[in-house]
């Protein structure tokens, strides 16, 4: 039998450093919310992919409209033979998107790929260059998604320098002492001393930031950047790679505010685990590109497609919206049960939207001082006894849950079992 420690070292001789490795687990199958082993010990799954499979890990659904697809074909690249998953996805995001007006779409294959299109698109629009992001944003790995990327370790550090003509703005957060007043003054300082906004081609940012933490852009922030996007003809981008497909009890992330991006970039959970991403956005600017400037050889694959059409009846069917709803507020229930308790190491800020929930771990109770080495031991500690956990954050001190939707109460209630065990530790 193959084990975890000989996996280990075969890929520490074959395989880069810098891919990373978050644990010495090796997996051999998966089903919903439960993963085995090589060595068949079996893990309650609180990461999901990296919210890749908010419909849980080899739904049947998916496996059946996949196969059903194999039959036919599993290539051609839409650029030079059309087929119709390609197009009926396209129609069923642009009429679901939470964008107002005639709306098209575009595939690719990685988030990063998603968010460098939508920049493309933009300047396309716009005949402009700049760029502005923000603090603890995550967009993506690649040349230009890392530029945006607000955070340098591990995704800037000794990997030379990152694009020009991207600027960062302080993303608010409360306990980081930044309000939507310290980011918009901010915002005016780069409009001031860096680039005029006529020069500016796209705002990008996350609803809710995925890697810098979980913390949700404020109603008034939104209102803001479209009014300023408003203002200046600046393209607002929203990327919705982790927030979007159910995780925060909307379809998309943006239906939780009163204003509307011209694109969304979409990815992870839109095909249930196979590799599609894509952006949605207003017509007459998603047309701004020439014919053959957007796309790839994998873009839009026909399996991924097919995935993503059953990925949209589950939803439907099985009512995931309503279940993430009901998830996040299981999770927010039983974590505010655990910071009350003095016997646990102390935990801080439990924050959600839908089931996209975390919360820090801080140094002493009732502070915010971060403790990232209490975060590894809970993390390693979750993984030694059958949970697959996820720190994130700035500071390194955030765990976050990522669970399917689909995952069943007692699941869900056994995971967190093992993660009170953890924090007692």
């Amino acid at each position: 039998m193959t084990t975890n420690a000989e996996l280990l070292s075969r890929r520490e001789a074959a395989v880069v450093r810098g891919v990373g490795h978050v644990t010495p687990i090796s997996a051999q199958r998966a089903l919903n919310a439960e993963i085995w082993d090589v060595e068949g010990k079996r893990y309650v799954d609180f990461a999901g992919g990296i919210a890749v499979v908010n419909t849980g890990h080899c739904h049947p659904k998916i496996l059946a409209a996949v196969s059903e697809q194999m039959q036919r074909f599993t290539h051609t690249c839409f650029q030079v033979l059309m087929y119709e998953p390609y197009i009926l996805l396209a129609e069923r995001l642009n009429a679901i998107a939470p964008i107002q007006g005639p709306l098209k779409t575009a595939f690719f294959t990685t988030g990063a790929e998603a968010t460098e299109n939508a920049i493309k698109i933009a300047r396309a629009a716009t005949g402009r260059s700049g760029v502005i992001s923000f603090t603890g944003a995550f967009h993506g790995r690649t040349i230009m998604a890392s530029a945006m990327t607000g955070k340098v370790v591990p995704y800037k550090k000794g990997l030379g320098p990152t694009l020009p003509d991207v600027w960062h703005v302080p993303f608010p957060v409360p306990q980081f002492g930044v309000s939507v007043e310290d980011s918009l003054k901010f915002l005016g300082y780069i409009f001031k001393a860096d680039v005029d906004p006529s020069r500016v081609a796209a705002i990008i940012l996350e609803p809710v930031q995925g890697e810098g933490g979980f913390h949700q852009a404020p109603p008034e922030l939104m209102r803001a950047l479209r009014r300023i996007c408003d203002e200046h003809g600046i393209v607002l981008v929203a990327d919705e790679v982790q927030t979007g497909f159910g995780r925060t009890a909307k379809m998309f992330a943006m239906e939780h505010y009163d204003v509307s991006p011209d694109l969304i970039c979409v990815a992870k959970s839109l095909a249930g685990g196979f590799p599609l991403s894509g952006v949605i956005g207003r017509a007459a600017i998603m047309d701004a590109a020439d014919p053959g400037g957007l796309g790839g050889t994998y873009a839009g694959n026909p399996l991924a497609c097919a995935a993503a059409l059953a990925v949209l009846d589950i939803f439907a069917e099985e009512k995931l919206l309503d279940r993430a709803a009901a998830l996040g507020t299981r999770l927010m229930t039983r974590l505010e049960k655990l910071r009350m308790r003095n016997d646990l190491m102390p935990i801080a800020d439990i924050r959600g939207l839908g089931a996209m929930v975390a919360f820090d771990i801080v140094k002493e109770r009732g502070s915010a001082e971060p403790d990232a080495e209490a975060t590894k031991r809970v993390v390693q500690f979750a993984h030694e006894n059958g949970l697959i956990l996820l720190s994130c954050g700035t500071n390194a001190n955030t765990i976050r849950i990522l669970t399917p939707l689909t995952a069943e109460e007692a699941i869900v209630d056994e995971g967190l079992d093992i993660l009170e065990k953890a924090l007692a530790n």
